[in-house]
This record gives C-alpha cells, structure tokens and sequence, in this order.
C-alpha cells in the first residue's frame, strides 16, 4: 500500500511539471504556446508591439469591443 502511495505521488509531480512547461492557457483553460516575449499584453485583452526605432508602439492584435485597428499607434505599456 505503501508503494502505491509513493508511485502515485511520483506520477501527480511529474502531471505538475508539464503543467508548469506550458503555463498558457487560452480562453477556454486549454494550454497553448506562449506568445513571444517582444510582444506585451495591452489592458483590455489587446497585444502591443515593443517599441520601435523611434520608440513608438503600435497594435499587434487589437483589443475586443474597441476601436483599435492593426498597426495603428498607441501608447507602450509601463513595465
């Protein structure tokens, strides 16, 4: 009894490592690939590109519900 305690230990911390490989979940809890550390996630669910040569910003993946458009300029967020 013993053993199959430690053994099904074993397996649960080796479940929480792939958990931890993978820490992306999109919208329904699925597990996804990361986006690429570049790219910063605006409030409101959009995606900001990092600054430019000229330290300007612009829309990667626009916002849900606003009236952003893909590439236009916004303001970088702090962080």
């Amino acid at each position: 009894m013993k053993k199959l305690l430690i053994a099904f230990t074993a397996l649960a911390l080796l479940g929480s490592v792939a958990d931890a490989k993978a820490p992306c979940r999109d919208a329904k809890g699925k597990f996804m690939t990361c986006p690429p550390s570049g790219i910063a996630v605006a409030t409101g669910g959009g995606q900001v590109s990092p600054p430019d040569k000229k330290g300007r910003c612009h829309v990667v993946v626009p916002a849900p519900g606003t009236k952003q458009k893909k590439g236009q300029l916004v303001s970088c967020p702090k962080g």
